[in-house]
């Protein structure tokens, strides 16, 4: 399963804005929705779409310091239009070859939602996908009004959020540690003692941190600790992904790097030659991932064959 659009311009500029865009849309989701961070890039020659002009990456990096592609986006130049004979009439009415474009994501973004994300407690969800935003946990629900108050915060907070009441006859510990498997975001607990106090406590699933909360302003409290939750998501892959980001000078630092710290993105000149992005990876067991579009200049060699460098390219070992 996957999500793909494919548009045809009239002119390569079109085409390559178009392009762009949906590398920024892709980026954006990722980081905003997923809270995923990702590198935005080229592909090299060798690694672009076939029968592509150019082929733009997001690049992730899972918990494990593996890369994965997350979305890519691709201009056609007028080639398979050319190939395939389509063509339009243009402002001047002349018969004209459009440029196309390619772009797509996959259901490997739920994977990498799991590889970033996920502990050795179950999923942890990014709020703004999970499907249960929030689920109501009572404390001794057999006793009077526990149920009724539980089933009143519930009617209170639908259409808010994605929010569940989890009446079941398990216990709540049982619960506790169901809906932690699940990823569910924010864990709302309540018992007697709290309702006599008009209070609740919040779990949030990614630190396990509780708070107290007046019931009066448990819906406010319920947008922060969403906020929070998506917040310090981004914030531990970022780190993650940080400490894991090695700059290298030299085929052989690149090996020293991956015995002594482990997988994760080598940062490294390249000097556009495809033999020398063959050689580092038969090498290191990196491939190249993608040509950031904010370039850092690291040297002014290529980490392969010492030859002047042209790019500084992201490498890793990948899903």
């Amino acid at each position: 399963m996957w999500q793909e659009g494919h548009t045809i311009h009239a002119t390569a500029e079109e085409a390559i804005t178009e392009t762009e865009k949906m590398l920024n849309v892709y980026a954006s989701f990722c980081e905003d929705a997923l809270a995923i961070p990702v590198v935005k890039g080229k592909k090299t020659e060798s690694d672009k779409f076939a029968g592509a002009v150019s082929t733009y990456a997001i690049e992730a990096l899972m918990h494990d310091g593996k890369a994965l592609q997350a979305g890519t986006s691709h201009y056609f130049g007028d080639g398979f239009a050319k190939a395939f004979d389509i063509q339009f009439s243009d402002k001047e009415n002349k018969r004209a070859y459009p440029h196309q474009t390619s772009w797509g994501v996959t259901t490997r973004l739920i994977g990498a939602v799991i590889m970033t994300h996920g502990d050795d407690n179950g999923l942890v969800l990014p709020p703004a996908i999970a499907p249960i935003q929030a689920v109501i946990i009572p404390i001794a629900q057999h006793k009077e009004g526990v149920l009724e108050k539980a089933n009143e915060l519930l009617n209170s907070l639908q259409g808010k959020f994605r929010v569940k009441l989890d009446d079941s006859d398990n216990s709540a510990g049982w619960k506790f540690s169901q809906y932690e498997m699940k990823g569910v975001p924010v864990r709302i607990e309540m018992g007697p003692r709290d309702i006599e106090n008009g209070e609740c406590v919040l779990v949030t699933r990614h630190n396990r941190e509780k708070t107290v909360v007046k019931l009066d302003e448990l819906e406010s409290a319920i947008e922060k600790k969403l906020q929070e939750v998506h917040d310090g998501l981004y914030e531990k892959a970022l780190k993650n992904r940080e400490n894991r980001t090695y700059a290298c000078h030299s085929i052989d630092e690149i090996n020293q790097s991956l015995v002594e710290k482990g997988d994760g993105f080598i940062k490294a000149m390249w000097c556009g030659d495809e033999a020398c992005e063959d050689e580092i990876k038969e090498k290191t067991g990196v491939s190249s991932r993608c040509i950031p579009l904010e370039q850092e200049h690291l040297s002014d060699v290529c980490a392969c064959c010492g030859k002047p460098a042209k790019y500084m390219v992201y490498w890793g070992k990948a899903y």
